[in-house]
């Protein structure tokens, strides 16, 4: 092809893509600050009744949102099903073990095994979704995962958090997992918000039975502190953040956007530190280098593979 034939990029085309570092920040933010808010929730709330209440009143919210503006069923009942699906492994199946691990362990070691996600995504992504899995991929993913491996170890072995807390926390590191290469093996179209919301509302009907079975609404304890973060998990969490995170999955592909994660440990820690006081340990900070330098591997080749195929 000449390269005349290619059109020059307009002020339109380089704004839209400037969105992109912009909509990555803002989710590793609330992402990882997600954490700090769910500890803080499930202290005051039992996990199942506090999770039951978020997706479904993010579900109804979004969906009676654009039922109020009158706008269209963009969503098939094929891509509406896959959305419930993904609401069971994405929501209710991920944070429904994650925050009953929550009750165990500290919110920043939560972050921390979560952060492992881009490593069995990358794995599972090559082998299912034919995504290129080279040897700087590999090498920034096993540093990633050192990284968190040294933090946890030390965690445990000053016996700070619970190995019950953890055995949860890894099952639900499996969930997302799951949820991720079912998104972009399923690849539903149709409006992201309107997916969004079917998913959210899903899990809330699937974990509504087991809330009413195993929770008792007697543990519950108002508080400020539990309306603020409840709130935040609704509107900043389940809402904005996971419309984000499929974004991501759409614009980056399933590795370079897994590999995101690794950047919730330092800020789930930070986080941690600042709202709750959580103690951050020298060798806590020392598994933060591997973890950067494995982010740097994992997403420069994908950020220039994706200039190099604009240019070609």
């Amino acid at each position: 092809m000449l390269a005349p034939s290619v059109p020059a990029p307009t002020t339109a085309t380089r704004n839209r893509l400037n969105t992109l570092p912009l909509a990555i920040g803002l989710f590793c933010l609330l992402w990882s600050f997600a954490f700090v808010a769910g500890k803080i929730g499930v202290t005051d709330c039992p996990p199942l009744i506090l999770l039951t209440a978020r997706f479904s009143l993010a579900g109804i919210l979004i969906l009676g949102f654009f039922g109020l503006r009158g706008e269209a069923w963009q969503l098939g009942w094929r891509e509406a099903a896959m959305f419930a699906v993904l609401g069971v492994a994405n929501n209710a199946l991920y944070l429904g073990l994650g925050y009953t691990g929550l009750k165990y362990i500290s919110a920043g070691l939560g972050g921390l095994i979560v952060s492992a996600n881009p490593v069995f995504t990358a794995a599972l992504a090559a082998l299912f979704l034919g995504e290129a899995l080279t040897w700087r991929k590999v090498a920034g993913l096993l540093l990633g995962i050192a990284g968190v491996a040294l933090i946890v170890w030390h965690r445990m072995s000053i016996g700070t958090d619970s190995p019950h807390g953890i055995l949860f926390t890894l099952a639900s590191l499996a969930s997302i997992v799951a949820g991720t290469i079912l998104f972009k093996v399923f690849a539903p179209k149709g409006s992201l918000w309107i997916g969004n919301g079917i998913q959210n509302l899903a899990a809330g009907i699937v974990l509504a039975p087991f809330a009413l079975a195993f929770a008792d609404v007697h543990e519950i304890v108002p508080s400020a502190r539990l309306v603020g973060a409840f709130a935040f998990l609704v509107l900043g969490g389940s809402i904005l953040a996971y419309v984000l995170w499929f974004h991501l999955l759409k614009v980056c592909g399933a590795t370079a956007a897994s590999a995101y994660h690794f950047l919730m440990p330092p800020l789930g820690m930070l986080f941690a530190w600042i709202v709750l006081g959580e103690h951050v340990a020298l060798q806590d900070l020392l598994g933060i280098v591997p973890v950067a330098l494995g982010i740097y591997l994992v997403t420069r080749p994908a950020a220039a593979a994706s200039v190099q195929a604009k240019r070609s």
